[in-house]
């Protein structure tokens, strides 16, 4: 097989274990066998639609097995393959397809295209009856880890989206990576809840599984019930999720009497889970692993394993096994304080027909700078204490909302808090809180701001805070600041 990518990957998977099911979606199973053939098959009619190694095939829509038999199918031909965010508007999604020049897009059918689309679209609905057609016998297209994989774009919180090129080679490094820090076994059965177009539920999660020829059980997107549901049926042994969806988890009215024995890793990502959630969890015998990255790193840059969970509540851990991460200052020295940089076979190469800032993103040596500040202790291991543009400068003193929400967050009243900073005439910028009161919760801002007079110093106590339903958030479920800064003015 001249495929070294993860393309593939099925046609291996179903050499050792053909029988074993690959994927769950709703009452459908596909075996690791069936997987393989359904994506040889799509390839085939890809080819013959005109795709080579290079091309760019799109999919949009929430969670289907589909997903991933279009991503192995571009793989199989040196394709590289877009997943695309199925929230966004119909102008941000042309943007993405006209900037990496997709050929053809897959989309569900209730994921209408834009009207300036790519040259083939094919509806799940159609897509079916189309692959059925193709060739079984699977193509052998020499495909290298050097090749680029993926092309993800990035939340876009500023200007244009980017989008990050991940090679094969940093794929399979990650899941590597993944494969030390957590144990992963054959009879994993892994809950994909958070989009697939998101790294995390893809690189963290799904690959993982697959190569060690466990299931994954596919939800179309995140729910609560669903998922208690979902838990009891299949046995789920890992989970990934960010800490609104642990939050909401923890919140429901099945938490205390759910048989929840079947869970063995509980993954967080995307930011760091508060002490008292994770507190919340230990206490039902739940262990969270967390860790640090991005999309740039595919994500893993740090982890934090499970043992030491209880011991260092609230950090991201230590380096993955395969990669190098330090914190510098801003004369690139090392630091205690400053910002994190990440270097190894995990770090992107650099953003798909953005020479600019693929340059402005390295520093000399192959040091990708994440725009994220962390503290490092005495033990080497890296606390994120917040984004580089999240932080704000309020009468001279950088204040990192992350402290200050991770501070409200112990509040019994308080669900969901985000801070950012605004403009003041006298301190230069102010802090403004938008909080979340849990459900039959009462609090007011005096006592909001009581509460953190005795835990913080003065200048880091929010100017403002604002009682809301809930929060704006990007596709990948982390809270959208810029949207909050833009709201009106108190």
């Amino acid at each position: 097989m001249r495929n070294a990518g993860v393309g593939g990957w099925p046609a291996r998977r179903a050499r050792m274990t053909p029988g074993r099911t690959a994927f769950v979606f709703g009452d459908r199973r596909l075996t690791y066998a069936e997987v393989h053939e359904r994506s040889a098959r799509l390839a085939s009619r890809l080819r013959e639609a005109g795709v080579q190694a290079g091309d760019r095939v799109a999919y949009l829509g929430p969670n289907h097995p589909a997903f991933a038999e279009t991503m192995f199918a571009t793989h199989l031909l040196g394709a590289v393959f877009v997943p695309l965010n199925f929230r966004l508007a119909p102008p941000e999604i042309a943007y993405m397809l006209d900037h990496s020049g997709a050929s053809v897009l897959v989309h569900a059918p209730e994921c209408a295209p834009p009207a300036a689309s790519a040259p083939l679209t094919l509806s799940l609905e159609e897509l079916e009856p189309w692959l059925s057609q193709g060739e079984a016998t699977p193509l052998d297209v020499p495909v290298t880890l050097d090749d680029v994989a993926l092309i993800l774009y990035t939340s876009g919180t500023t200007g244009r989206p980017k989008g990050a090129m991940l090679t094969h080679a940093n794929l399979v490094w990650n899941t590597f990576n993944v494969m030390v820090g957590v144990d992963v076994a054959g009879d994993e059965v892994t809950l994909i809840s958070a989009p697939l177009f998101h790294v995390a539920a893809l690189n963290q999660t799904l690959l993982p599984t697959f190569v060690k020829g466990g299931c994954s059980v596919i939800m179309p997107s995140w729910d609560v019930e669903g998922c208690y549901d979902l838990i009891e049926k299949h046995g789920i042994t890992w989970m990934f999720g960010v800490t609104t969806m642990f939050a909401a988890f923890a919140r429901s009215p099945r938490w205390a009497g759910a048989d929840l024995s079947s869970l063995r890793h509980l993954m967080g990502g995307g930011a760091a889970i508060p002490a008292p959630l994770i507190h919340t969890y230990q206490e039902r015998g739940l262990v969270f692993c967390q860790g640090y990255g991005l999309t740039e790193t595919a994500p893993g840059a740090t982890f934090l394993e499970a043992s030491q969970s209880a011991r260092k509540v609230g950090s991201a851990g230590v380096p993955v096994f395969f990669a190098n991460v330090r914190v510098a200052g801003p004369d690139l020295a090392d630091a205690v304080v400053g910002e994190v940089l990440v270097q190894g076979p995990n770090v992107t190469p650099g953003y798909w027909r953005d020479p600019e800032a693929t340059a402005a993103a390295f520093s000399e040596g192959g040091w990708f700078h994440t725009g994220d500040i962390a503290r490092i202790d005495e033990e080497g291991h890296l606390h994120i204490v917040d984004r580089v543009k999240d932080m704000y400068i309020s009468g001279g003193e950088n204040v990192y909302p992350a402290e200050v929400e991770a501070v409200m967050f112990e509040h019994p009243a308080v669900a969901e808090v985000a801070v950012v900073g605004v403009r003041d005439a006298t301190w230069g910028e102010v802090g403004r809180a938008f909080v979340v009161r849990r459900q039959g919760a009462d609090v007011t801002e005096d006592e909001l701001r009581g509460f953190l007079q005795r835990r913080l110093a003065k200048y880091k106590i929010p100017r403002y805070f604002e009682m809301v339903d809930d929060l704006p958030r990007t596709g990948s479920g982390k809270i959208h600041k810029p949207a909050l800064r833009d709201h009106p003015a108190p």
